[in-house]
């Protein structure tokens, strides 16, 4: 629009600006349009009301210095999750949440005064709960199972692996590595699974989209909108970085940005209906055989092995 203003659009020199600048603006929504309505679902919208098959995750980034804490617990009391992850969560913030464990009594708890700390509370029933430092020995995650009122058991990964950082880590590979062995790990598993977080990355970016490709589960965003949870501050310039990402057991009841509770980051609400013999023929995108590789050489750069993830409920 600018150029259009302010450039002579009688100048050979400006009618090339500007057919460039018109594909660069082209190149650049093409990777954001399947974030939009006009783009098909990837994930279907549920016809199952029974509750008993539904699993509702609010993820919340708290930011570690807020100390709104009765913000969440509000909007815990007002949705009734089945289960709450928090990221960035210490020891303040697991003292101000232990009234949330009267409904909500099976927890993991890894309170940290680094900004990575990481707290579960659910309503559901917990097991297999391991807490991993898969790639740095200050960054942790949560694996576990949730079992439904049904018996089913869904495998759940709970990640925030660091940013690429002028003053942590330089570049991404850290957060690539740890995003992608997870990959790699559910790749191989018939089960149901759930893989929830701050990843900090946006939702279309190489990684999150190789992410997805080798992973091969679902983002319910697709289709329906960004849900930009980053950063609270600036509306004018957010980005989805708190992501949920399914395989093809589920099928999709809601999911809604929640109101902010003082951080960085909004929470993401997301409620799932367990719908497996339906929905088989859900699909996502796929991997090729470069991509593979690339994910693997990206894992073992970093010295970690995709065995090294926890395969909670594998057994069962």
């Amino acid at each position: 629009m600018a150029q259009f203003i302010f450039l002579d659009l009688q100048i050979l020199s400006t009618q090339a600006l500007i057919v460039t600048t018109a594909f660069c603006l082209i190149w650049q929504l093409s990777w954001i349009l399947p974030y939009t309505f006009i783009y098909p679902k990837e994930v279907k919208t549920s016809t199952e009301f029974d509750i008993d098959k539904q699993l509702s995750i609010i993820t919340s980034n708290v930011l570690t210095p807020n100390r709104n804490a009765d913000k969440l617990i509000q909007l815990v009391k007002q949705h009734k999750p089945d289960v709450l992850v928090t990221l960035e969560s210490d020891q303040w913030w697991e003292d101000k949440l232990k009234i949330l464990e009267a409904d909500m009594p099976y927890s993991v708890k890894c309170p940290l005064d680094n900004l990575y700390g990481m707290h579960v509370f659910s309503r559901l029933p917990l097991a297999e709960q391991e807490i991993c430092y898969l790639v740095e020995k200050d960054v942790p995650s949560i694996h576990a199972t949730v079992e439904l009122p049904t018996g089913d058991k869904v495998r759940v990964h709970f990640l925030h692996p660091a940013p690429p950082s002028p003053t942590e880590n330089t570049k991404s590979a850290q957060r690539d590595a740890e995003l992608l062995v997870v990959a790699r790990s559910v790749a191989e598993s018939n089960q149901p699974v759930i893989v929830t977080g701050d990843l900090n990355d946006v939702a279309w970016s190489a990684t999150t989209r190789l992410f997805r490709k080798i992973s091969g589960l679902l983002d319910p965003r697709v289709g329906r909108g960004v849900f930009n949870t980053f950063h609270v501050d600036y509306p004018l310039v957010r980005w989805p970085l708190d992501h949920l990402f399914h395989s093809k057991h589920f099928t999709l009841q809601k999911i809604k940005r929640l109101p902010s509770i003082g951080s960085d980051h909004f929470p993401l609400l997301t409620r799932l209906s367990f719908t497996a013999l339906k929905c088989n023929n859900q699909v996502g995108i796929k991997a090729n055989k470069s991509e593979h590789e690339w994910a693997k050489d990206i894992s073992k750069e970093n010295k970690v092995k995709k065995s090294d993830v926890p395969k909670p409920g594998e057994n069962h």
